[in-house]
């Protein structure tokens, strides 16, 4: 007996912040669903756990290279800050204690330590630009790299893969370090509107509406980039029809199943390393 194939359902309607959500439908089933209605100390807490749990993460998969690398949150008091990590510490090491809050110019307003200015002009420009996102996350990572040395967005040739079909940006200007706010500028024009882009000669960026989103958005696409390449070397992929492509995109890729999707990581991490609360 031939398998056929169902026809795709019609796509249920957003719900809050966390936009379209189709088989992750949050609270269906027991799946956890996100906070809300937190003071701004509840979610300034709750952000900074997250993203000194995103470092820990980053740190174990390989992602640092160096001093490069970094992920910033949003303060939620005071929208024209961000939270990041303090330039030259290990990402194995931070601490939520370590983590710095600096305003629009740069300037560390609480905590202790330098600060990346290549991060800052990056971060800062995405913010802005996005008023709607909370965290974004740039790293060196290698598959990210390799693959930006192409100069091409992703393909569709996985499910995974698919959550960023038609929503990721390509940058193909690289202009050295961005230690200068042009460069963080052109970056966050290269975003757009999506969840990330590939930036040419660099590396991945990714950006989500929580810092659980934004991680996760940024180790699914260093894995896609590293299957892309793996398939390319083995022969030539087959990418999934745009129809197909579309709907999975709305499965997987909303701003909910990247929340859900970092929820396993975060148990783990924090389970096995709970000093990052400290």
């Amino acid at each position: 007996m031939t398998e056929t194939k169902e026809a795709p359902q019609t796509p249920i309607e957003p719900s809050g912040r966390y936009g379209d959500v189709n088989v992750f439908r949050a609270g269906e089933g027991g799946l956890p669903t996100p906070p809300e209605n937190l003071s701004s100390s509840e979610e300034r807490l709750l952000r900074k756990r997250e993203l000194t749990a995103a470092f820990r993460l980053f740190g174990r998969f390989g992602f640092s290279e160096g001093v490069a690398g970094h992920i910033t949150a949003r303060d939620p008091e005071f929208p024209d800050h961000f939270w990041l990590n303090p330039f030259a510490m290990s990402f194995n090491r931070i601490k939520v204690s370590d983590l710095l809050l600096v305003n629009e110019r740069g300037e560390v307003v609480e905590g202790e330590g330098p600060v990346n200015m290549a991060g800052f002009h990056i971060h800062s420009s995405v913010h802005q630009a996005r008023p709607d996102v909370v965290a974004a996350a740039h790293a060196h990572s290698l598959y990210g790299k390799a693959f930006s040395s192409l100069g091409m967005r992703l393909d569709p040739i996985t499910q995974d893969a698919t959550a960023f079909y038609q929503d990721h940006g390509l940058y193909t200007e690289y202009g050295g370090p961005a230690g200068y706010r042009e460069e963080g500028t052109r970056i966050a024009e290269a975003v757009g509107d999506a969840k990330a882009a590939v930036l040419q000669n660099h590396g991945l960026i990714t950006v989500g509406h929580s810092v659980g989103e934004a991680a996760w958005w940024f180790i699914t696409m260093e894995r896609s980039c590293q299957a892309q390449l793996v398939a390319m070397a083995a022969g030539k992929p087959i990418s999934i029809d745009h129809e197909t492509a579309e709907f999975s995109r709305k499965e997987v890729g909303s701003p909910y199943a990247g929340w859900l999707s970092f929820r396993p990581l975060w148990d783990q991490i924090t389970s096995e390393q709970p000093d990052l609360f400290d």
